[in-house]
């Protein structure tokens, strides 16, 4: 027998240990969930998530990975804590994944399903930094928003179909919806015990074209309940009048309120969102705030396959508030939501009181923005003219005294401009600066627009298409309603395919201005600034504008390309306007090059 030498098995054994420790290394810091309990058998997963962080925050573990299959979540043992969300409701939420204060950390859900129940919000990254969730979906055991075919439809009431999927019930000649649980205790005059999902207001879908049905209007006024009268299993009379639909459309019940989104970033950096489904929540599908660095790559909002289901997310699919650094859409899907595939924007907060030429008071007006504090020592405030939206200079701030969720006095250095009176606006000048990159995206088939611009840092949004009901793309911002800071500074729109917009009532051309200012200080205001349009191809069928724009310096309109449709019935008669611009300087359009008719 040959002998092998001793120094080459040492050798051997040294580069095994090696090889080992290697191995070991490279492993260090990955956590199965299976190992702390998850499984896809049902149970909830909750708990499992809860054990998994706490190594996390402990410095054990910076990835986490799941096997493949379906996790459900309850809210019973979920992390609770109270929210300020912007543009969606604030609350008492109970929350699945926690990540607060984590630094450098990815979950791969493996393709699993995560499937919530209840008011559990799935995901809240807070002052984090370094985070990836990806490959994975979630969806709710109920939906948040209600469906029903209609069935027949006069002046006076409609008649629908309502599938198990949303359980309903006559109570006191009202239709209410409920998760289809009885309660389990002794009823009380503070709870039933019972989940109930109110609604607020009323829209048709066609369900062959999957998008919201022609030309058809949201009926609000509808937050007490709707009377209504059981006709069979499954059908319900609605006694309301002046519903806009027709018989075999879909009429969706919107949630009465925005109480749970779907992925919540607030005051975090590097985030990272890959390859995720988002079939559903009870809010808007992402909404960051006061946040940086945000980059989201082949997501996908959209309803479950098989066609049972008629709506996604119950509002925006993404919403970047007060936000800096770079905001990427990449690759994504965006349809069917409840509202906006995207809205970037600043907050505006009112002055209600001035004190003296340095301190003052601000308040937050919009409910939906009450608690998203943005204003601290430090901070380089833009004052705005509130009706015109014109700059009327800057202030540093000095201190900060809060005293409720929505008022907040200022003291800043130096004195206010004397042009500055009550009701003026400020904003947080150095935030809203995030470069904006959207590219190959498709949004279609959801309610009201496409994108909502007004980031002051540059914007492209080039290769993508929009199938949508109103403007495709809207430069919004005002400070007497929503109290949305925008006003772009550099935006360029190129590559991209507008097919066959406006063809609902959201819109008043494909590419429009809709902001909140005066009609006396449209010819003086220059709110948005250096819009470049070109290279697009506009499918079009309607009598309105290509684009409809007011008070913007500096625009131009070039080497675009225009097809003549009959997609939908021209809904408003008269000669065409191709453009209508007006109360705007420095302005180049070029007719585009028109293509035959389809």
């Amino acid at each position: 027998m040959k002998l092998t030498p001793l120094p080459i098995v040492a050798g051997i054994c040294l580069l095994s240990i090696l090889s080992f420790g290697v191995a070991t290394a490279r492993e260090a810091g990955v956590l199965d969930m299976a190992s702390f309990g998850a499984k896809a058998d049902g149970s909830d997963t909750t708990p499992s998530v809860r054990a998994a962080l706490e190594k996390v925050r402990s410095g054990q573990a910076t990835k986490l990975t799941f096997p493949p299959g379906r996790y459900d979540f309850h809210p019973e043992r979920a992390s609770e804590q109270y929210l300020f969300v912007s543009n969606n409701d604030e609350g008492l939420k109970r929350i699945a994944f926690p990540l607060t204060d984590i630094k450098g950390l990815e979950i791969d859900g493996g393709g699993s399903s995560f499937v919530f129940h209840g008011y559990t919000v799935p995901f809240l990254i807070e002052e984090s930094s370094g985070i990836t969730l990806r490959n994975f979906s979630v969806d709710f055991s109920r939906p948040f928003h209600s469906e029903g075919k209609v069935l027949a439809i006069t002046p006076d009431h409609v008649d629908l179909e309502i599938s198990q999927e949303y359980p309903h019930e006559i109570r006191n000649g009202v239709l209410v919806f409920t998760n289809g649980k009885k309660p389990s205790g002794p009823a009380t005059t503070v709870s039933s015990g019972e989940v109930v999902y109110p609604y607020g207001s009323l829209l048709a879908f066609d369900p062959v074209k999957r998008e919201t049905a022609f030309m058809a209007k949201d009926r609000y006024e509808v937050g007490a309940g709707i009377a209504a009268e059981k006709l069979g299993p499954n059908q319900v009379r609605l006694k309301i009048p002046d519903i806009s639909a027709k018989v075999g459309d879909v009429l969706v019940f919107s949630p009465k309120n925005r109480d749970v989104p779907g992925i919540v970033i607030s005051d975090s950096s590097g985030v990272h969102l890959t390859d995720i489904t988002l079939h559903h929540c009870g809010g808007m599908g992402v909404i960051a705030q006061r946040s940086a660095d945000i980059f989201v790559k082949k997501m996908r909002v959209t309803p479950p396959a098989g066609g049972a289901r008629i709506i996604s997310a119950t509002a925006d699919a993404t919403h970047f508030v007060n936000c800096k650094g770079r905001i990427e859409l990449v690759d994504c899907l965006f349809e069917q939501q409840k509202d906006d595939a995207t809205n970037v924007h600043g907050l505006y907060a009112k002055i209600t009181h001035i004190f003296s030429p340095s301190r003052f008071e601000v308040t937050l007006i919009h409910p939906q923005q009450a608690g998203i504090d943005f204003i601290k020592a430090g901070t380089r405030l833009e004052l705005n003219d509130g009706p015109s939206l014109r700059e009327e200079g800057f202030a540093t701030v000095k201190s900060v005294e809060r005293i409720n969720r929505q008022r907040t006095l200022v003291e800043i250095e130096g004195a206010l401009p004397v042009s500055v009176t009550l009701g003026d606006s400020v904003a947080d000048a150095d935030a809203n600066t995030a470069a904006v990159l959207i590219r190959n995206c498709m949004m279609r088939g959801n309610r009201a627009r496409g994108i909502l611009l007004g980031s002051r840092g540059p914007i492209v949004i080039e290769g993508n298409t929009f199938s949508i009901p109103g403007a495709a793309i809207l430069f919004e911002g005002d400070s007497r309603f929503w109290f949305e800071q925008a006003g772009v500074r550099d935006v360029v729109i190129r590559g991209n395919t507008f097919d066959n917009c406006n063809y609902g009532v959201w819109g008043t051309g494909t590419i429009q201005v809709g902001s909140g200012i005066a009609d006396e200080f449209k010819s003086v205001s220059r709110y948005n600034r250096n819009i470049r349009i070109e290279n697009n191809l506009f499918r079009h069928f309607s009598n309105l504008p290509l684009l409809h724009l007011y008070s913007v310096d500096g625009l131009t309109f070039t080497g675009n390309r225009l097809e003549r449709t009959k997609a939908y019935p021209a809904p408003n008669a008269g000669e065409w306007e191709m453009f209508k611009i007006t109360d705007s300087d420095n302005v180049k359009v070029e007719e585009p090059a028109t293509l035959s008719n389809n």
